[in-house]
């Protein structure tokens, strides 16, 4: 299922998905949302993956949905067949998703952006909720992200004044972790994905899963997660391993085991 409008590439436990409809700012229609799906799903089941980068082809990462091809059926269809597995397919997978920003991210198209989990942005790249301008609500899970993230004010200021932030703003507001020279964007995400690559898997997959059900839970069932995952990981290979790096002063090698 994989076509020429999402490349699939993999550079040591690297995989770097790039949605691929340049000439339609890299809209998403359904040929769009399914091929992500299925290359979201290929990086979860690949266990010589450890990281993700997820980006556009040009100028771009995402314009949002393709409204050139038209909405022929239910909208609300739309968003919980096809939309939803891509966000839920992010949220799940046990290893860290970078998104990496050229030019934009706009409508669903930073709905998907902000799903990751760490965010990189060209300097000359922008954030905008573009929905209040058609009279649409923001969506792909957009409110609870954008309220999750900013505060509720800040979020629907954003939102109904559809402002366009740019980088260094989204850096300001905690949206995204960097923003570099437009011409590194990919070498800084590839430099941060590999550093990452070689730190804890279990651990990483852990500490995503407590801190996303932490997010929209009570401080209680977090801490129960933390400690069932201590119990688990305690004594684990990699445990040991970085225990015996840290006393040897040396580089632990992580196995996910």
């Amino acid at each position: 299922l994989l076509s020429d409008i999402v490349k699939y590439q993999q550079q040591d436990a690297v995989a770097v998905i790039t949605l691929h409809r340049p000439d339609a700012m890299n809209s998403f229609n359904t040929e769009l949302r399914a091929a992500l799906a299925f290359a979201l799903e290929k990086a979860h089941e690949d266990d010589s993956i450890r990281v993700v980068i997820l980006t556009g082809e040009g100028r771009t990462f995402s314009a949002g949905a393709d409204l050139k091809a038209g909405i022929d059926r239910d909208v609300s269809e739309i968003l919980q067949q096809e939309y939803r597995p891509v966000q839920e397919a992010i949220a799940k997978m046990p290893k860290p998703v970078i998104a990496a920003i050229p030019g934009s991210a706009a409508g669903i198209g930073l709905s998907i952006a902000l799903q990751c989990d760490l965010l990189i942005m060209a300097d000359n790249a922008f954030m905008l909720s573009p929905f209040t301008t058609i009279s649409l609500v923001p969506d792909g899970g957009l409110n609870w992200l954008l309220v999750h993230q900013l505060g509720y004010r800040r979020a629907f200021q954003l939102s109904v004044e559809s402002e366009r932030i740019p980088a260094d703003r989204c850096v300001e507001l905690g949206l995204a972790n960097q923003a570099v020279p437009a011409d590194d964007l990919m070498n800084a995400a590839m430099e941060w994905a590999q550093s990452l690559s070689e730190r804890a898997p279990l651990s990483m997959a852990a500490t995503k899963k407590v801190m996303r059900h932490a997010a929209d839970s009570d401080w209680g069932s977090s801490y129960d997660m933390e400690a069932k995952f201590q119990g688990e990981l305690l004594g684990s290979g990699d445990n040991k391993e970085g225990i015996q790096a840290f006393f040897e002063k040396r580089a632990p090698k992580f196995t996910g085991k």
